[in-house]
């Protein structure tokens, strides 16, 4: 997973976030909203699911108002039905300005914790460990990842520097997949190395390269074969040719109807790329009243 996040980067990304909404001011709250007029604001989660984004969401409201006061309703990484989670009391136009950026974070986030832990909850009682991709929203990527974890899930590589993944153009532009393998243990020894196959013979050929690798090109590393679009039957025939030799992620496109049947077939890992490219946003609202 992901280190913690420093705190910064929390603070750029709200920041960037609030110039791109509010640009010159809020004219709307500006021509409405007394200067002095103050608020309390409560977020309520109106549908079942994990909240996630808390602390962004925070930033948000005391980047506007340093003095505001907020109060958690809510854990994070939990499941819950409905209820308050989430209260702020400022200044109002502060408050009104912050509203939809703070939304728009905690309804993302807790949407891509939700997907999540459906899908870890369809495999529970099977090997499998559900994964994530590098398929995330351009600069949020640390906070997608977070929010998966927050739902269950387990982080792959954070990006191309911390795993290898050797896909079909590497094994063509390093001639041929054991070269490829030899170069990658060599390079990075220590390194989880990970090789695409999309055939059983591909899986066989993976297996007999890595198996010639001496210790000191890294053989000790970590080895996992990723069973790229195979059905059940393939995943199957893959996981009784592997016989533990090596880890094996499958991946393709799998949906909640269909998770439980991939992970019945035993692999380790099943990577789901819609955990952070197509989870729905968790249904949020933020109401305000007067003090």
């Amino acid at each position: 997973m992901p280190a913690k996040i420093d705190p910064a980067v929390l603070d750029a990304l709200v920041a960037r976030a609030l110039a791109e909404d509010i640009g010159s001011g809020d004219v709307t709250s500006e021509a409405t909203v007394p200067v002095e007029q103050r608020a309390r604001a409560r977020i309520t989660q109106k549908a079942p699911g994990v909240i996630y984004g808390l602390q962004l969401a925070e930033r948000c409201f005391l980047a506007l108002d340093p003095a505001a006061s907020l109060t958690r309703l809510s854990p994070e990484g939990i499941w819950r039905e409905r209820g308050p989670v989430l209260e702020i009391e400022g200044r109002a136009r502060a408050l009104l300005a912050a509203e939809r950026t703070a939304l728009n974070f905690l309804q993302r986030l807790s949407g891509v914790a939700t997907l999540t832990h459906r899908c870890v909850t369809s495999v529970a009682g099977t090997p499998a460990r559900i994964l994530d991709t590098r398929k995330t929203t351009p600069g949020l990527r640390l906070v997608e990842k977070a929010a998966v974890v927050a739902g269950g899930g387990t982080n792959h590589r954070v990006g191309l520097f911390d795993a290898i993944l050797i896909k079909e153009n590497h094994v063509t532009l390093a001639g041929g997949v054991a070269a490829a393998l030899a170069r990658a243990a060599a390079d990075h020894p220590g390194m989880l190395v990970e090789i695409e196959a999309e055939t059983l013979a591909e899986v066989g050929e993976a297996l007999e390269a890595w198996a010639t690798l001496a210790p000191e090109d890294g053989s000790g590393s970590g080895f996992r074969i990723l069973l790229d679009n195979m059905d059940p039957d393939e995943l199957r025939a893959a996981v009784t040719l592997v016989a533990g030799r090596a880890e094996l992620e499958a991946s393709g496109g799998f949906s909640l109807e269909t998770i439980r049947t991939v992970a019945d077939t035993g692999v380790d890992f099943i990577s789901v790329g819609a955990l952070t490219h197509s989870a729905p946003a968790l249904d949020l609202s933020l109401l305000l009243e007067p003090i």
